[in-house]
Order: structure tokens, then C-alpha cells, then sequence
């Protein structure tokens, strides 16, 4: 794998100590002693100690320390104090940058280690969709609001399941630690029970109870499943998350809303139905997206939510990745600001004449992070 160029702004930040000492000593000539600029030579060690590491520190203080020494004879500086001053000063700062340059080292170590550990946990807890399933073409893409751990509350997980390809994408409450750990509960509760149960309504039961059994207070999931058969329609069963969106091959947008609204998975204690499964109709090139309300609820400067209806022929490119990603770009021109919460999109493009025979296929479907 090659090595990543340097930016220009690292390269600007790599030369800023030499540049700052050299325009002091330009400066400290033509002024001359009076002026007194020569303790400024310690600029360079201090802006080394912010941006460099603590051996290119030392090295730019040993640097500065000749450079003010050579200047301070130059003006006859250490005929008094002045000259022993201002190389007091120089070596103090260099010390003083050294040591930043250390606790930033060891800081941003600890840093990429638990982004690695979180991308690891991520990984194993958001396993990369298939590519294909079934007839199906899938792709996702993922952003956590937690741009330091790069993992979040939002789930999606596609099964071939001999029921159907049945898929879950859902919304944990809260973000952090406690919503990555609800989510795990309710994918390995879907995950065993996409295979065991022979109806959306069985599944969702399954759910409820696992959730229920993990969650306290008020604490809730929303989720919406969706299983697609032989029979050239999908069966959505809606836990309080947004509805989906099927683009039909004219390319316009639907959004089928359930028969009755049913409160999120956590929530069943407190009464009410349970949610009622309906069916659409999803034919051979016709695509099929879920997400969560980190989509249509990403504002632009304006205060203006993410037209995602209007956004669906974007999603025109024959590969099913390349077409999720232009969405997410324009998403992310949209909210032209870091996420406020985590965004989830599951794409499934049913395909005329898609592998019925293969099943589910070991290849990784699309993922992106802003």
C-alpha cells in the first residue's frame, strides 16, 4: 500500500519553525540590538513542539539555541545579561515544546488505537452486507456522529433466510457505547431469528422480547424490516422508523406508509398494537432504500431537511455502490457540516435476471464515513 502524500497544509506546518527563526534574524540584523527581537528565535521550537515530534523539536531548539548565540555575539548582546537571557529563554521554550511534543505523541497514540479498536468492533458488529442476494443487489453506507470512534447507534444486516432475503435497518436511542451494545442485541437476535421464524410477525416478536429484555426506562429502537420473496413484492413491518423509499423503474419515488404506526422495539410494555406487516409491489429493476432519520433529518445552513424524494435519481449508476455513494455526496453537500447523528442507508436493487440460484455471496458491499 503506498504512503499518503503530505498535504500542503502539513507541509506549510513542517517549515513554519525555520521560516519564523530565519525572518527573526532578518529582522533582528536590520533593526539591530536595540529593537530587542532576538528572544523571538524561540518562536521556532515552540511552533516545532506543536506540530512535530519531540526528536524534530529538540533538533529545531538546538537549532535556535546557536542561531540566538551567534546573533547575540553579532550584536554584543553578552557583554550584560541581555545575550544569557534570551538563550534562557530559547532553551526554556525548547524544553517546554519537547515535552508537548511527547504528551501530543502519546495522546494521539492512544487516539489510533481506539479508533482501531472500534473499527474492529464496528466490523464485527456491522458485518459487510453482501453484494448479492439472491436476485438482489446490495450496497451501504454508514456514518457515525461519533467521528473519533467511527461507530454508532444505527444497525442494517441482510440474511438469505429459506423464507425470503430478509433485511432489518434500525435506529438505536442515544449514541456511544450504550447504543453500539442495544445494537448488537438486536442484530443477533435478528440474525438467529431471520432463519427460525416463518413470517415478518414472528421476527419482529423475537425482537421485541430480546430488546425488552436488554433496555431500561425509556429507552427504545426504531426499526424497520423488510423481507422480499419470489413473488415480486416486499413485506415491510415498521417499528416507529421512517418508511421506505421504492424507486420504480420511471424513476419516481414512493414512500409506502404502514397501515397503523406501531410504537419502536423497547416500548411494547406500554400497550398499543403491534405493527401490522404490508406489502408493495418490487419488480426486476426497481431499487429499494432504507435509512434512518439521519438522513432526512441532516439540514442544510438554511435549517432546510435533506429532500430525499427529490434526491432518488441519483441512485442511476448500474452499480448499486457508485449509485449509494452519489447519494451520500449529495448529502453530504447538503449538510455541509458534520453529522449531528448517525446516518444509515441500505440500498437493494432487484435485478431481471439476478443469481436466484446462488444465495448469498461472500463480497462486501460499499461503505462510506464522512
Amino acid at each position: 500500500m503506498a504512503a499518503e502524500k503530505p498535504s500542503a497544509s502539513s507541509e506549510v506546518l513542517a517549515w513554519l519553525p525555520i521560516v519564523v527563526m530565519a525572518v527573526v534574524a532578518v529582522v533582528d540584523v536590520v533593526a539591530g540590538p536595540e529593537v530587542g527581537f532576538l528572544p523571538l528565535v524561540s518562536l521556532g521550537p515552540a511552533f516545532a513542539g506543536l506540530v512535530g515530534g519531540w526528536r524534530r523539536t529538540a533538533w529545531i531548539g538546538l537549532l535556535a539555541l546557536v542561531l540566538c548565540a551567534g546573533l547575540g555575539l553579532y550584536d554584543g548582546l553578552f557583554d550584560g545579561r541581555r545575550g544569557y537571557t534570551a538563550m534562557a529563554s530559547v532553551a526554556g521554550v525548547t524544553c517546554a515544546g519537547v515535552a508537548a511534543a511527547v504528551m501530543r505523541g502519546r495522546r494521539e497514540a492512544e487516539l489510533a488505537s481506539v479508533r482501531s479498536i472500534a473499527e474492529v468492533a464496528q466490523r464485527v458488529l456491522l458485518r459487510p452486507v453482501p453484494l448479492t442476494a439472491g436476485p438482489l443487489q446490495a450496497a451501504v453506507s454508514y456514518t457515525s456522529a461519533v467521528a473519533e470512534a467511527r461507530i454508532g447507534g444505527d444497525l442494517y444486516e441482510v440474511v438469505a433466510s429459506p423464507h425470503g432475503i430478509r433485511v432489518i435497518v434500525g435506529d438505536v436511542q442515544g449514541k456511544g457505547l450504550a447504543a453500539v451494545e442495544t445494537a448488537a442485541v438486536v442484530l443477533g437476535a435478528f440474525r438467529e431469528a431471520a432463519h427460525d421464524e416463518p413470517d415478518l410477525v414472528g421476527l419482529g416478536e423475537r425482537l421485541e422480547r430480546s430488546v425488552a429484555r436488554e433496555l431500561e426506562g425509556e429507552k427504545f429502537v426504531t426499526a424497520i424490516l423488510a423481507e422480499v420473496g419470489t413473488d415480486h413484492e416486499a413485506v415491510f413491518l415498521t417499528y416507529g422508523h421512517p418508511a421506505p423509499m421504492v424507486v420504480r423503474r420511471d424513476g419516481t419515488a414512493d414512500f409506502p406508509q404502514p397501515p397503523a404506526y406501531a410504537l419502536p422495539l423497547g416500548l411494547g410494555a406500554h400497550g398499543g398494537e403491534g405493527p401490522k406487516p404490508y406489502r408493495v409491489a418490487f419488480v426486476p429493476g426497481e431499487q429499494l432504500l432504507l435509512y434512518t432519520d439521519g438522513v432526512t433529518e441532516a439540514r442544510d445552513p438554511g435549517g432546510a431537511f435533506y429532500p430525499l424524494g427529490e434526491r432518488a435519481h441519483l441512485l442511476k449508476d448500474a452499480d448499486a455502490r457508485a449509485a449509494l455513494e452519489a447519494l451520500r455526496e449529495d448529502l453530504v453537500r447538503h449538510a455541509a457540516a458534520p453529522p449531528h447523528d448517525d446516518a444509515a442507508m441500505l440500498l437493494l436493487r432487484y435485478h431481471a435476471h439476478g443469481p436466484h440460484q446462488e444465495g448469498l455471496h461472500g463480497h462486501e458491499g460499499g461503505k462510506s464515513c464522512w
